[in-house]
């Protein structure tokens, strides 16, 4: 279930031991460990048993290169089993990516102690990205406030940077209710 080392040292790297860098560095956690839950970590040789389609989906197909404050950086190669009849990226597909990249990157600026309710999210359908096109999937923080979250993401070509598919989700926030 770990990520491999080399990741783990990218995505945790700081330059001091400030109590920022603590909150931030608990951020960071928190939505690496998200990414790590919906399975964006794992290898299917491992035997990997999970269930729910968006983990079993997701497995082999979503790996992150780097988490930030407001900022996660993806990428994934488009798969056989994750295309459409028509041999490109499904949209469904995109939108479940969006979601799980959006939500995440939420994670790194909204405290633990909130719970994350999508509120809207509306994706552009650019272009057709077909088998084996690696793409890039970039996550930013747009606005954070008190009790709404925006997240814009976007899906580029990894080496053309051509603009695929683009989304932008809003999420409230809640206490955890504590029973």
């Amino acid at each position: 279930m770990a990520a491999s080392s080399k990741t783990s040292s990218l995505i945790f790297s700081s330059a001091s031991n400030t109590s920022e860098n603590h909150s931030e560095n608990s951020m960071k956690n928190t939505a690496y460990g998200f990414l790590q839950r919906a399975g964006a970590f794992e290898n299917p040789s491992e035997g990997f048993e999970r269930k729910g389609l968006i983990s079993e989906m997701m497995k082999d197909l979503l790996k992150v290169d780097r988490i930030e404050r407001g900022r996660i950086v993806c990428h994934l190669t488009v798969i056989t089993r994750v295309t459409n009849p028509y041999g490109t990226l499904h949209g469904g597909v995109v939108a479940t990516v969006a979601n799980l990249v959006a939500m995440a990157c939420a994670r790194t600026v909204v405290n633990e102690d909130k719970e994350l309710l999508l509120g809207e999210l509306n994706i552009s359908y650019l272009s057709a990205s077909g088998i084996n096109v690696e793409l890039e999937i970039d996550g930013r923080i747009i606005r954070s406030g008190r009790n709404v979250t925006t997240t814009s993401v976007e899906f580029r070509v990894k080496g053309t940077k051509k603009l695929v598919y683009t989304a932008n989700a809003i999420f409230f926030t809640a206490p955890v209710a504590k029973l």
